[in-house]
């Protein structure tokens, strides 16, 4: 337990640059404390203590502005920035050294019964207001860009932006975790400039049809 509690602090030095000392970020780091407070909702949720597990699991989302139902299961390393509206639904899963940012949902589509929250596998990043929503999976490496809605399974080693969300292959290749959150693809600009190359395509087929009957004199 200390050891995974060791960890928890470790993996903030690693991703926030802000973070200057350890009494600081034990006293002052609100994803910190809401992680703290899950692991030990989570135990008591386990043994079926479901009331006081979700009574310190709201007095959590008072004091932190995070909700994370005790029923999600969240592996080593889990780091939250910031984290104010961060939502967790009860059957997500969340594997090994995964990044989320403030506004992430990882929720439900509706009422539906048994698995419904997102699975996100080892080394994901879930950027700044992106929503996950459904039984779906986020495989490893893949990173989730800011605001992006996703409803469909990623693939591994993938980026993933816009609404609803679309996958941008990197060849296979492990992406890096860093995520530059102003220099994403925009996959409607991008649709816009293919239907405007259209456009011009079939002006120009439709000058050369009229050009060839002028020729001819029709």
């Amino acid at each position: 337990m200390i050891r995974l509690l060791k960890e928890d602090i470790d993996v903030v030095f690693e991703q926030d640059p802000a973070a200057r000392s350890y009494i600081e970020v034990v006293l002052t780091y609100s994803g910190l404390h809401a992680i703290w407070s899950h692991r030990l909702a989570h135990a008591l949720f386990r043994r079926k203590w479901f009331f006081l597990a979700r009574s310190i699991s709201q007095i959590s989302r008072f004091f932190t502005g995070i909700e994370i139902h005790p029923g999600a299961k969240i592996g080593r390393r889990f780091f939250i920035d910031h984290g104010m509206g961060v939502v967790i639904g009860e059957t997500c899963e969340i594997g090994d050294n995964v990044t989320v940012y403030q506004g992430v949902t990882l929720g439900g589509t509706g009422k539906e019964k048994g698995k419904r929250h997102p699975t996100i596998k080892d080394n994901v990043l879930i950027a700044t207001g992106a929503k996950v929503l459904g039984s779906i999976t986020i495989h490893e490496n893949s990173k989730i860009g800011a605001g992006s809605v996703v409803l469909h399974e990623v693939p591994p080693n993938s980026t993933v932006v816009g609404i609803p969300g679309q996958v941008k292959i990197q060849n296979g290749k492990k992406i890096n975790k860093d995520l530059n959150h102003q220099d994403l693809p925009d996959p409607v600009a991008e649709r816009f400039k293919e239907l405007e190359r259209e456009i011009k395509r079939l002006q120009q087929e439709l000058d050369d049809v009229k050009e060839g009957k002028n020729e001819d004199g029709h």
